[in-house]
Order: C-alpha cells, then sequence, then structure tokens
C-alpha cells in the first residue's frame, strides 16, 4: 500500500476473522495440525478464540493441555502456525472467503484521500498477512500501520500500537474519533470504548447485533454492505 501525499483524518483498523474473511474450518484445522508440530502432543482442546490475541490463545491452548506456556514454547507454537498457514493458502484459498461486501468496501475507503486503512487483529502478523494476501484483501491496508496479536496479549493495547505505526507512516495523529475499530466481537467493541476511539460492529461473526450493542456498540451494521460514509 502506497502512504499518501496528503494527511488523511481518519484512521479506520480493521479486524480480520468473521470481519473481512471466514476460514471456514480451516483455521482449526491449522491449530489440529501446528500444535503437535509444535509441541509433540496432540491438541485436546482448543481456547475459546472469538475476539482475543493469539498470544492469549496460544497460552491459554498450552495451558489447558498441560504445557507449560513458557517464551519458548508460545515461539515455537507462533512459528508452526505461520508455517502451517503458509502450506495451507490453496486450502484456505478454495474452503475460506473473503465476505461478501469486503472487497468492494474497502477499495470504496481507499478511493476517499481522508481514510488511511489498516488492521488491529487478534492474529499473528504473518498469519494476518497470508489470509489477506490470499484473498486479494492486502493491497487496501498498510500493514505496517497495524497492530497484531503477537504485539501484545491485551486487545486494547493494540490501538495505541496501530495509531502509532500509523502516524509515523502519515504524519498523522488518529485520537479519539479520529480512528474508528471496525470488528464483529464485543472484545472489537471493548476494545475501542477503552482505547476511546470509535466503533463500527458488524454482525457477520458468531455475535448478534444484540449482543454487539449490549456490548457498548452504537453503530452495528448487519453486513459490509451497508458500511456507512465516513
Amino acid at each position: 500500500m502506497t502512504v499518501p501525499d496528503r494527511s488523511p483524518r481518519t484512521l479506520v483498523l480493521w479486524d480480520v476473522d468473521h470481519t473481512l474473511i471466514e476460514t471456514r474450518g480451516v483455521g482449526r484445522a491449522i491449530y489440529d495440525r501446528a500444535f503437535p508440530a509444535a509441541t509433540g502432543q496432540p491438541l485436546r482442546k482448543l481456547a475459546k478464540i472469538a475476539g482475543r490475541t493469539e498470544l492469549d490463545i496460544m497460552a491459554e491452548s498450552l495451558r489447558i493441555n498441560d504445557i507449560e506456556p513458557t517464551t519458548d514454547a508460545v515461539a515455537r507454537l507462533a512459528d508452526a502456525l505461520v508455517q502451517e498457514y503458509e502450506d495451507a493458502r490453496d486450502e484456505l484459498r478454495t474452503t475460506g472467503r473473503a465476505l461478501p461486501g469486503a472487497e468492494e468496501t474497502l477499495a470504496r475507503l481507499a478511493g476517499d484521500s481522508a481514510i488511511y486503512q489498516a488492521v488491529l487483529s487478534g492474529n499473528l502478523r504473518a498469519v494476518a498477512r497470508i489470509k489477506l494476501e490470499v484473498f486479494g484483501l492486502d493491497k487496501y491496508l498498510d500493514l505496517e500501520a497495524s497492530a497484531f496479536g503477537d504485539d501484545h496479549a491485551d486487545r486494547p493495547k493494540l490501538v495505541a500500537i496501530a495509531q502509532q505505526r500509523a502516524e509515523r507512516r502519515t504524519g498523522t495523529r488518529f485520537e479519539g474519533p479520529g480512528t474508528v475499530i471496525v470488528g464483529d466481537t464485543p472484545n472489537d467493541v471493548k476494545a475501542a470504548l477503552t482505547a476511546g476511539v470509535d466503533v463500527i460492529a458488524v454482525a457477520t461473526g458468531k455475535s448478534t447485533e444484540d449482543d454487539l450493542r449490549a456490548a457498548g456498540a452504537e453503530r452495528v451494521i448487519a453486513s459490509l454492505h451497508t458500511f456507512p460514509v465516513l
């Protein structure tokens, strides 16, 4: 993605899974393959995933499978996940999909010089990149102005990380309503509210519109086809 000549005024931070794409089971299958590759034992139970960072998911998954989540153990699992995603690009492309309206919405916003698009995802940086590349969405998003699940275990902390990176890329400070998070879980909403930024919640995952409103989202949409003008 090319850094704009003019300073944008709004940073849009996109979640990836169930907001822009869905793996349709490939993500779980990859965990089932990566876990024994990293630990030497099968994955008996996987931590809950929705809205969490990969650091958090990996640590809990190791713990509930009776493995101490040391720095080395987490790093080995992260490396295995990245390798499995690299190896599964064709599988992901065939089985998964970009969600309806995702590319159209990204393309429309990319045509507005006042908007700068990046990612705020619980995925590992390399995994998010692979997913977005597989479905051709990476060209609309500045991954160098983004924050990922291997930057910090606490999702709300990712907001400031992305804002700082975007400021270095554009020269603009995206404070308060200058940043908009787009996500599909109550944890996305919580991250935005905790960080003091705006949020657009999209009910394309497991959370309903009522769930997202109950979490504190004022703007909730059923799909990206109805994404509002910013």
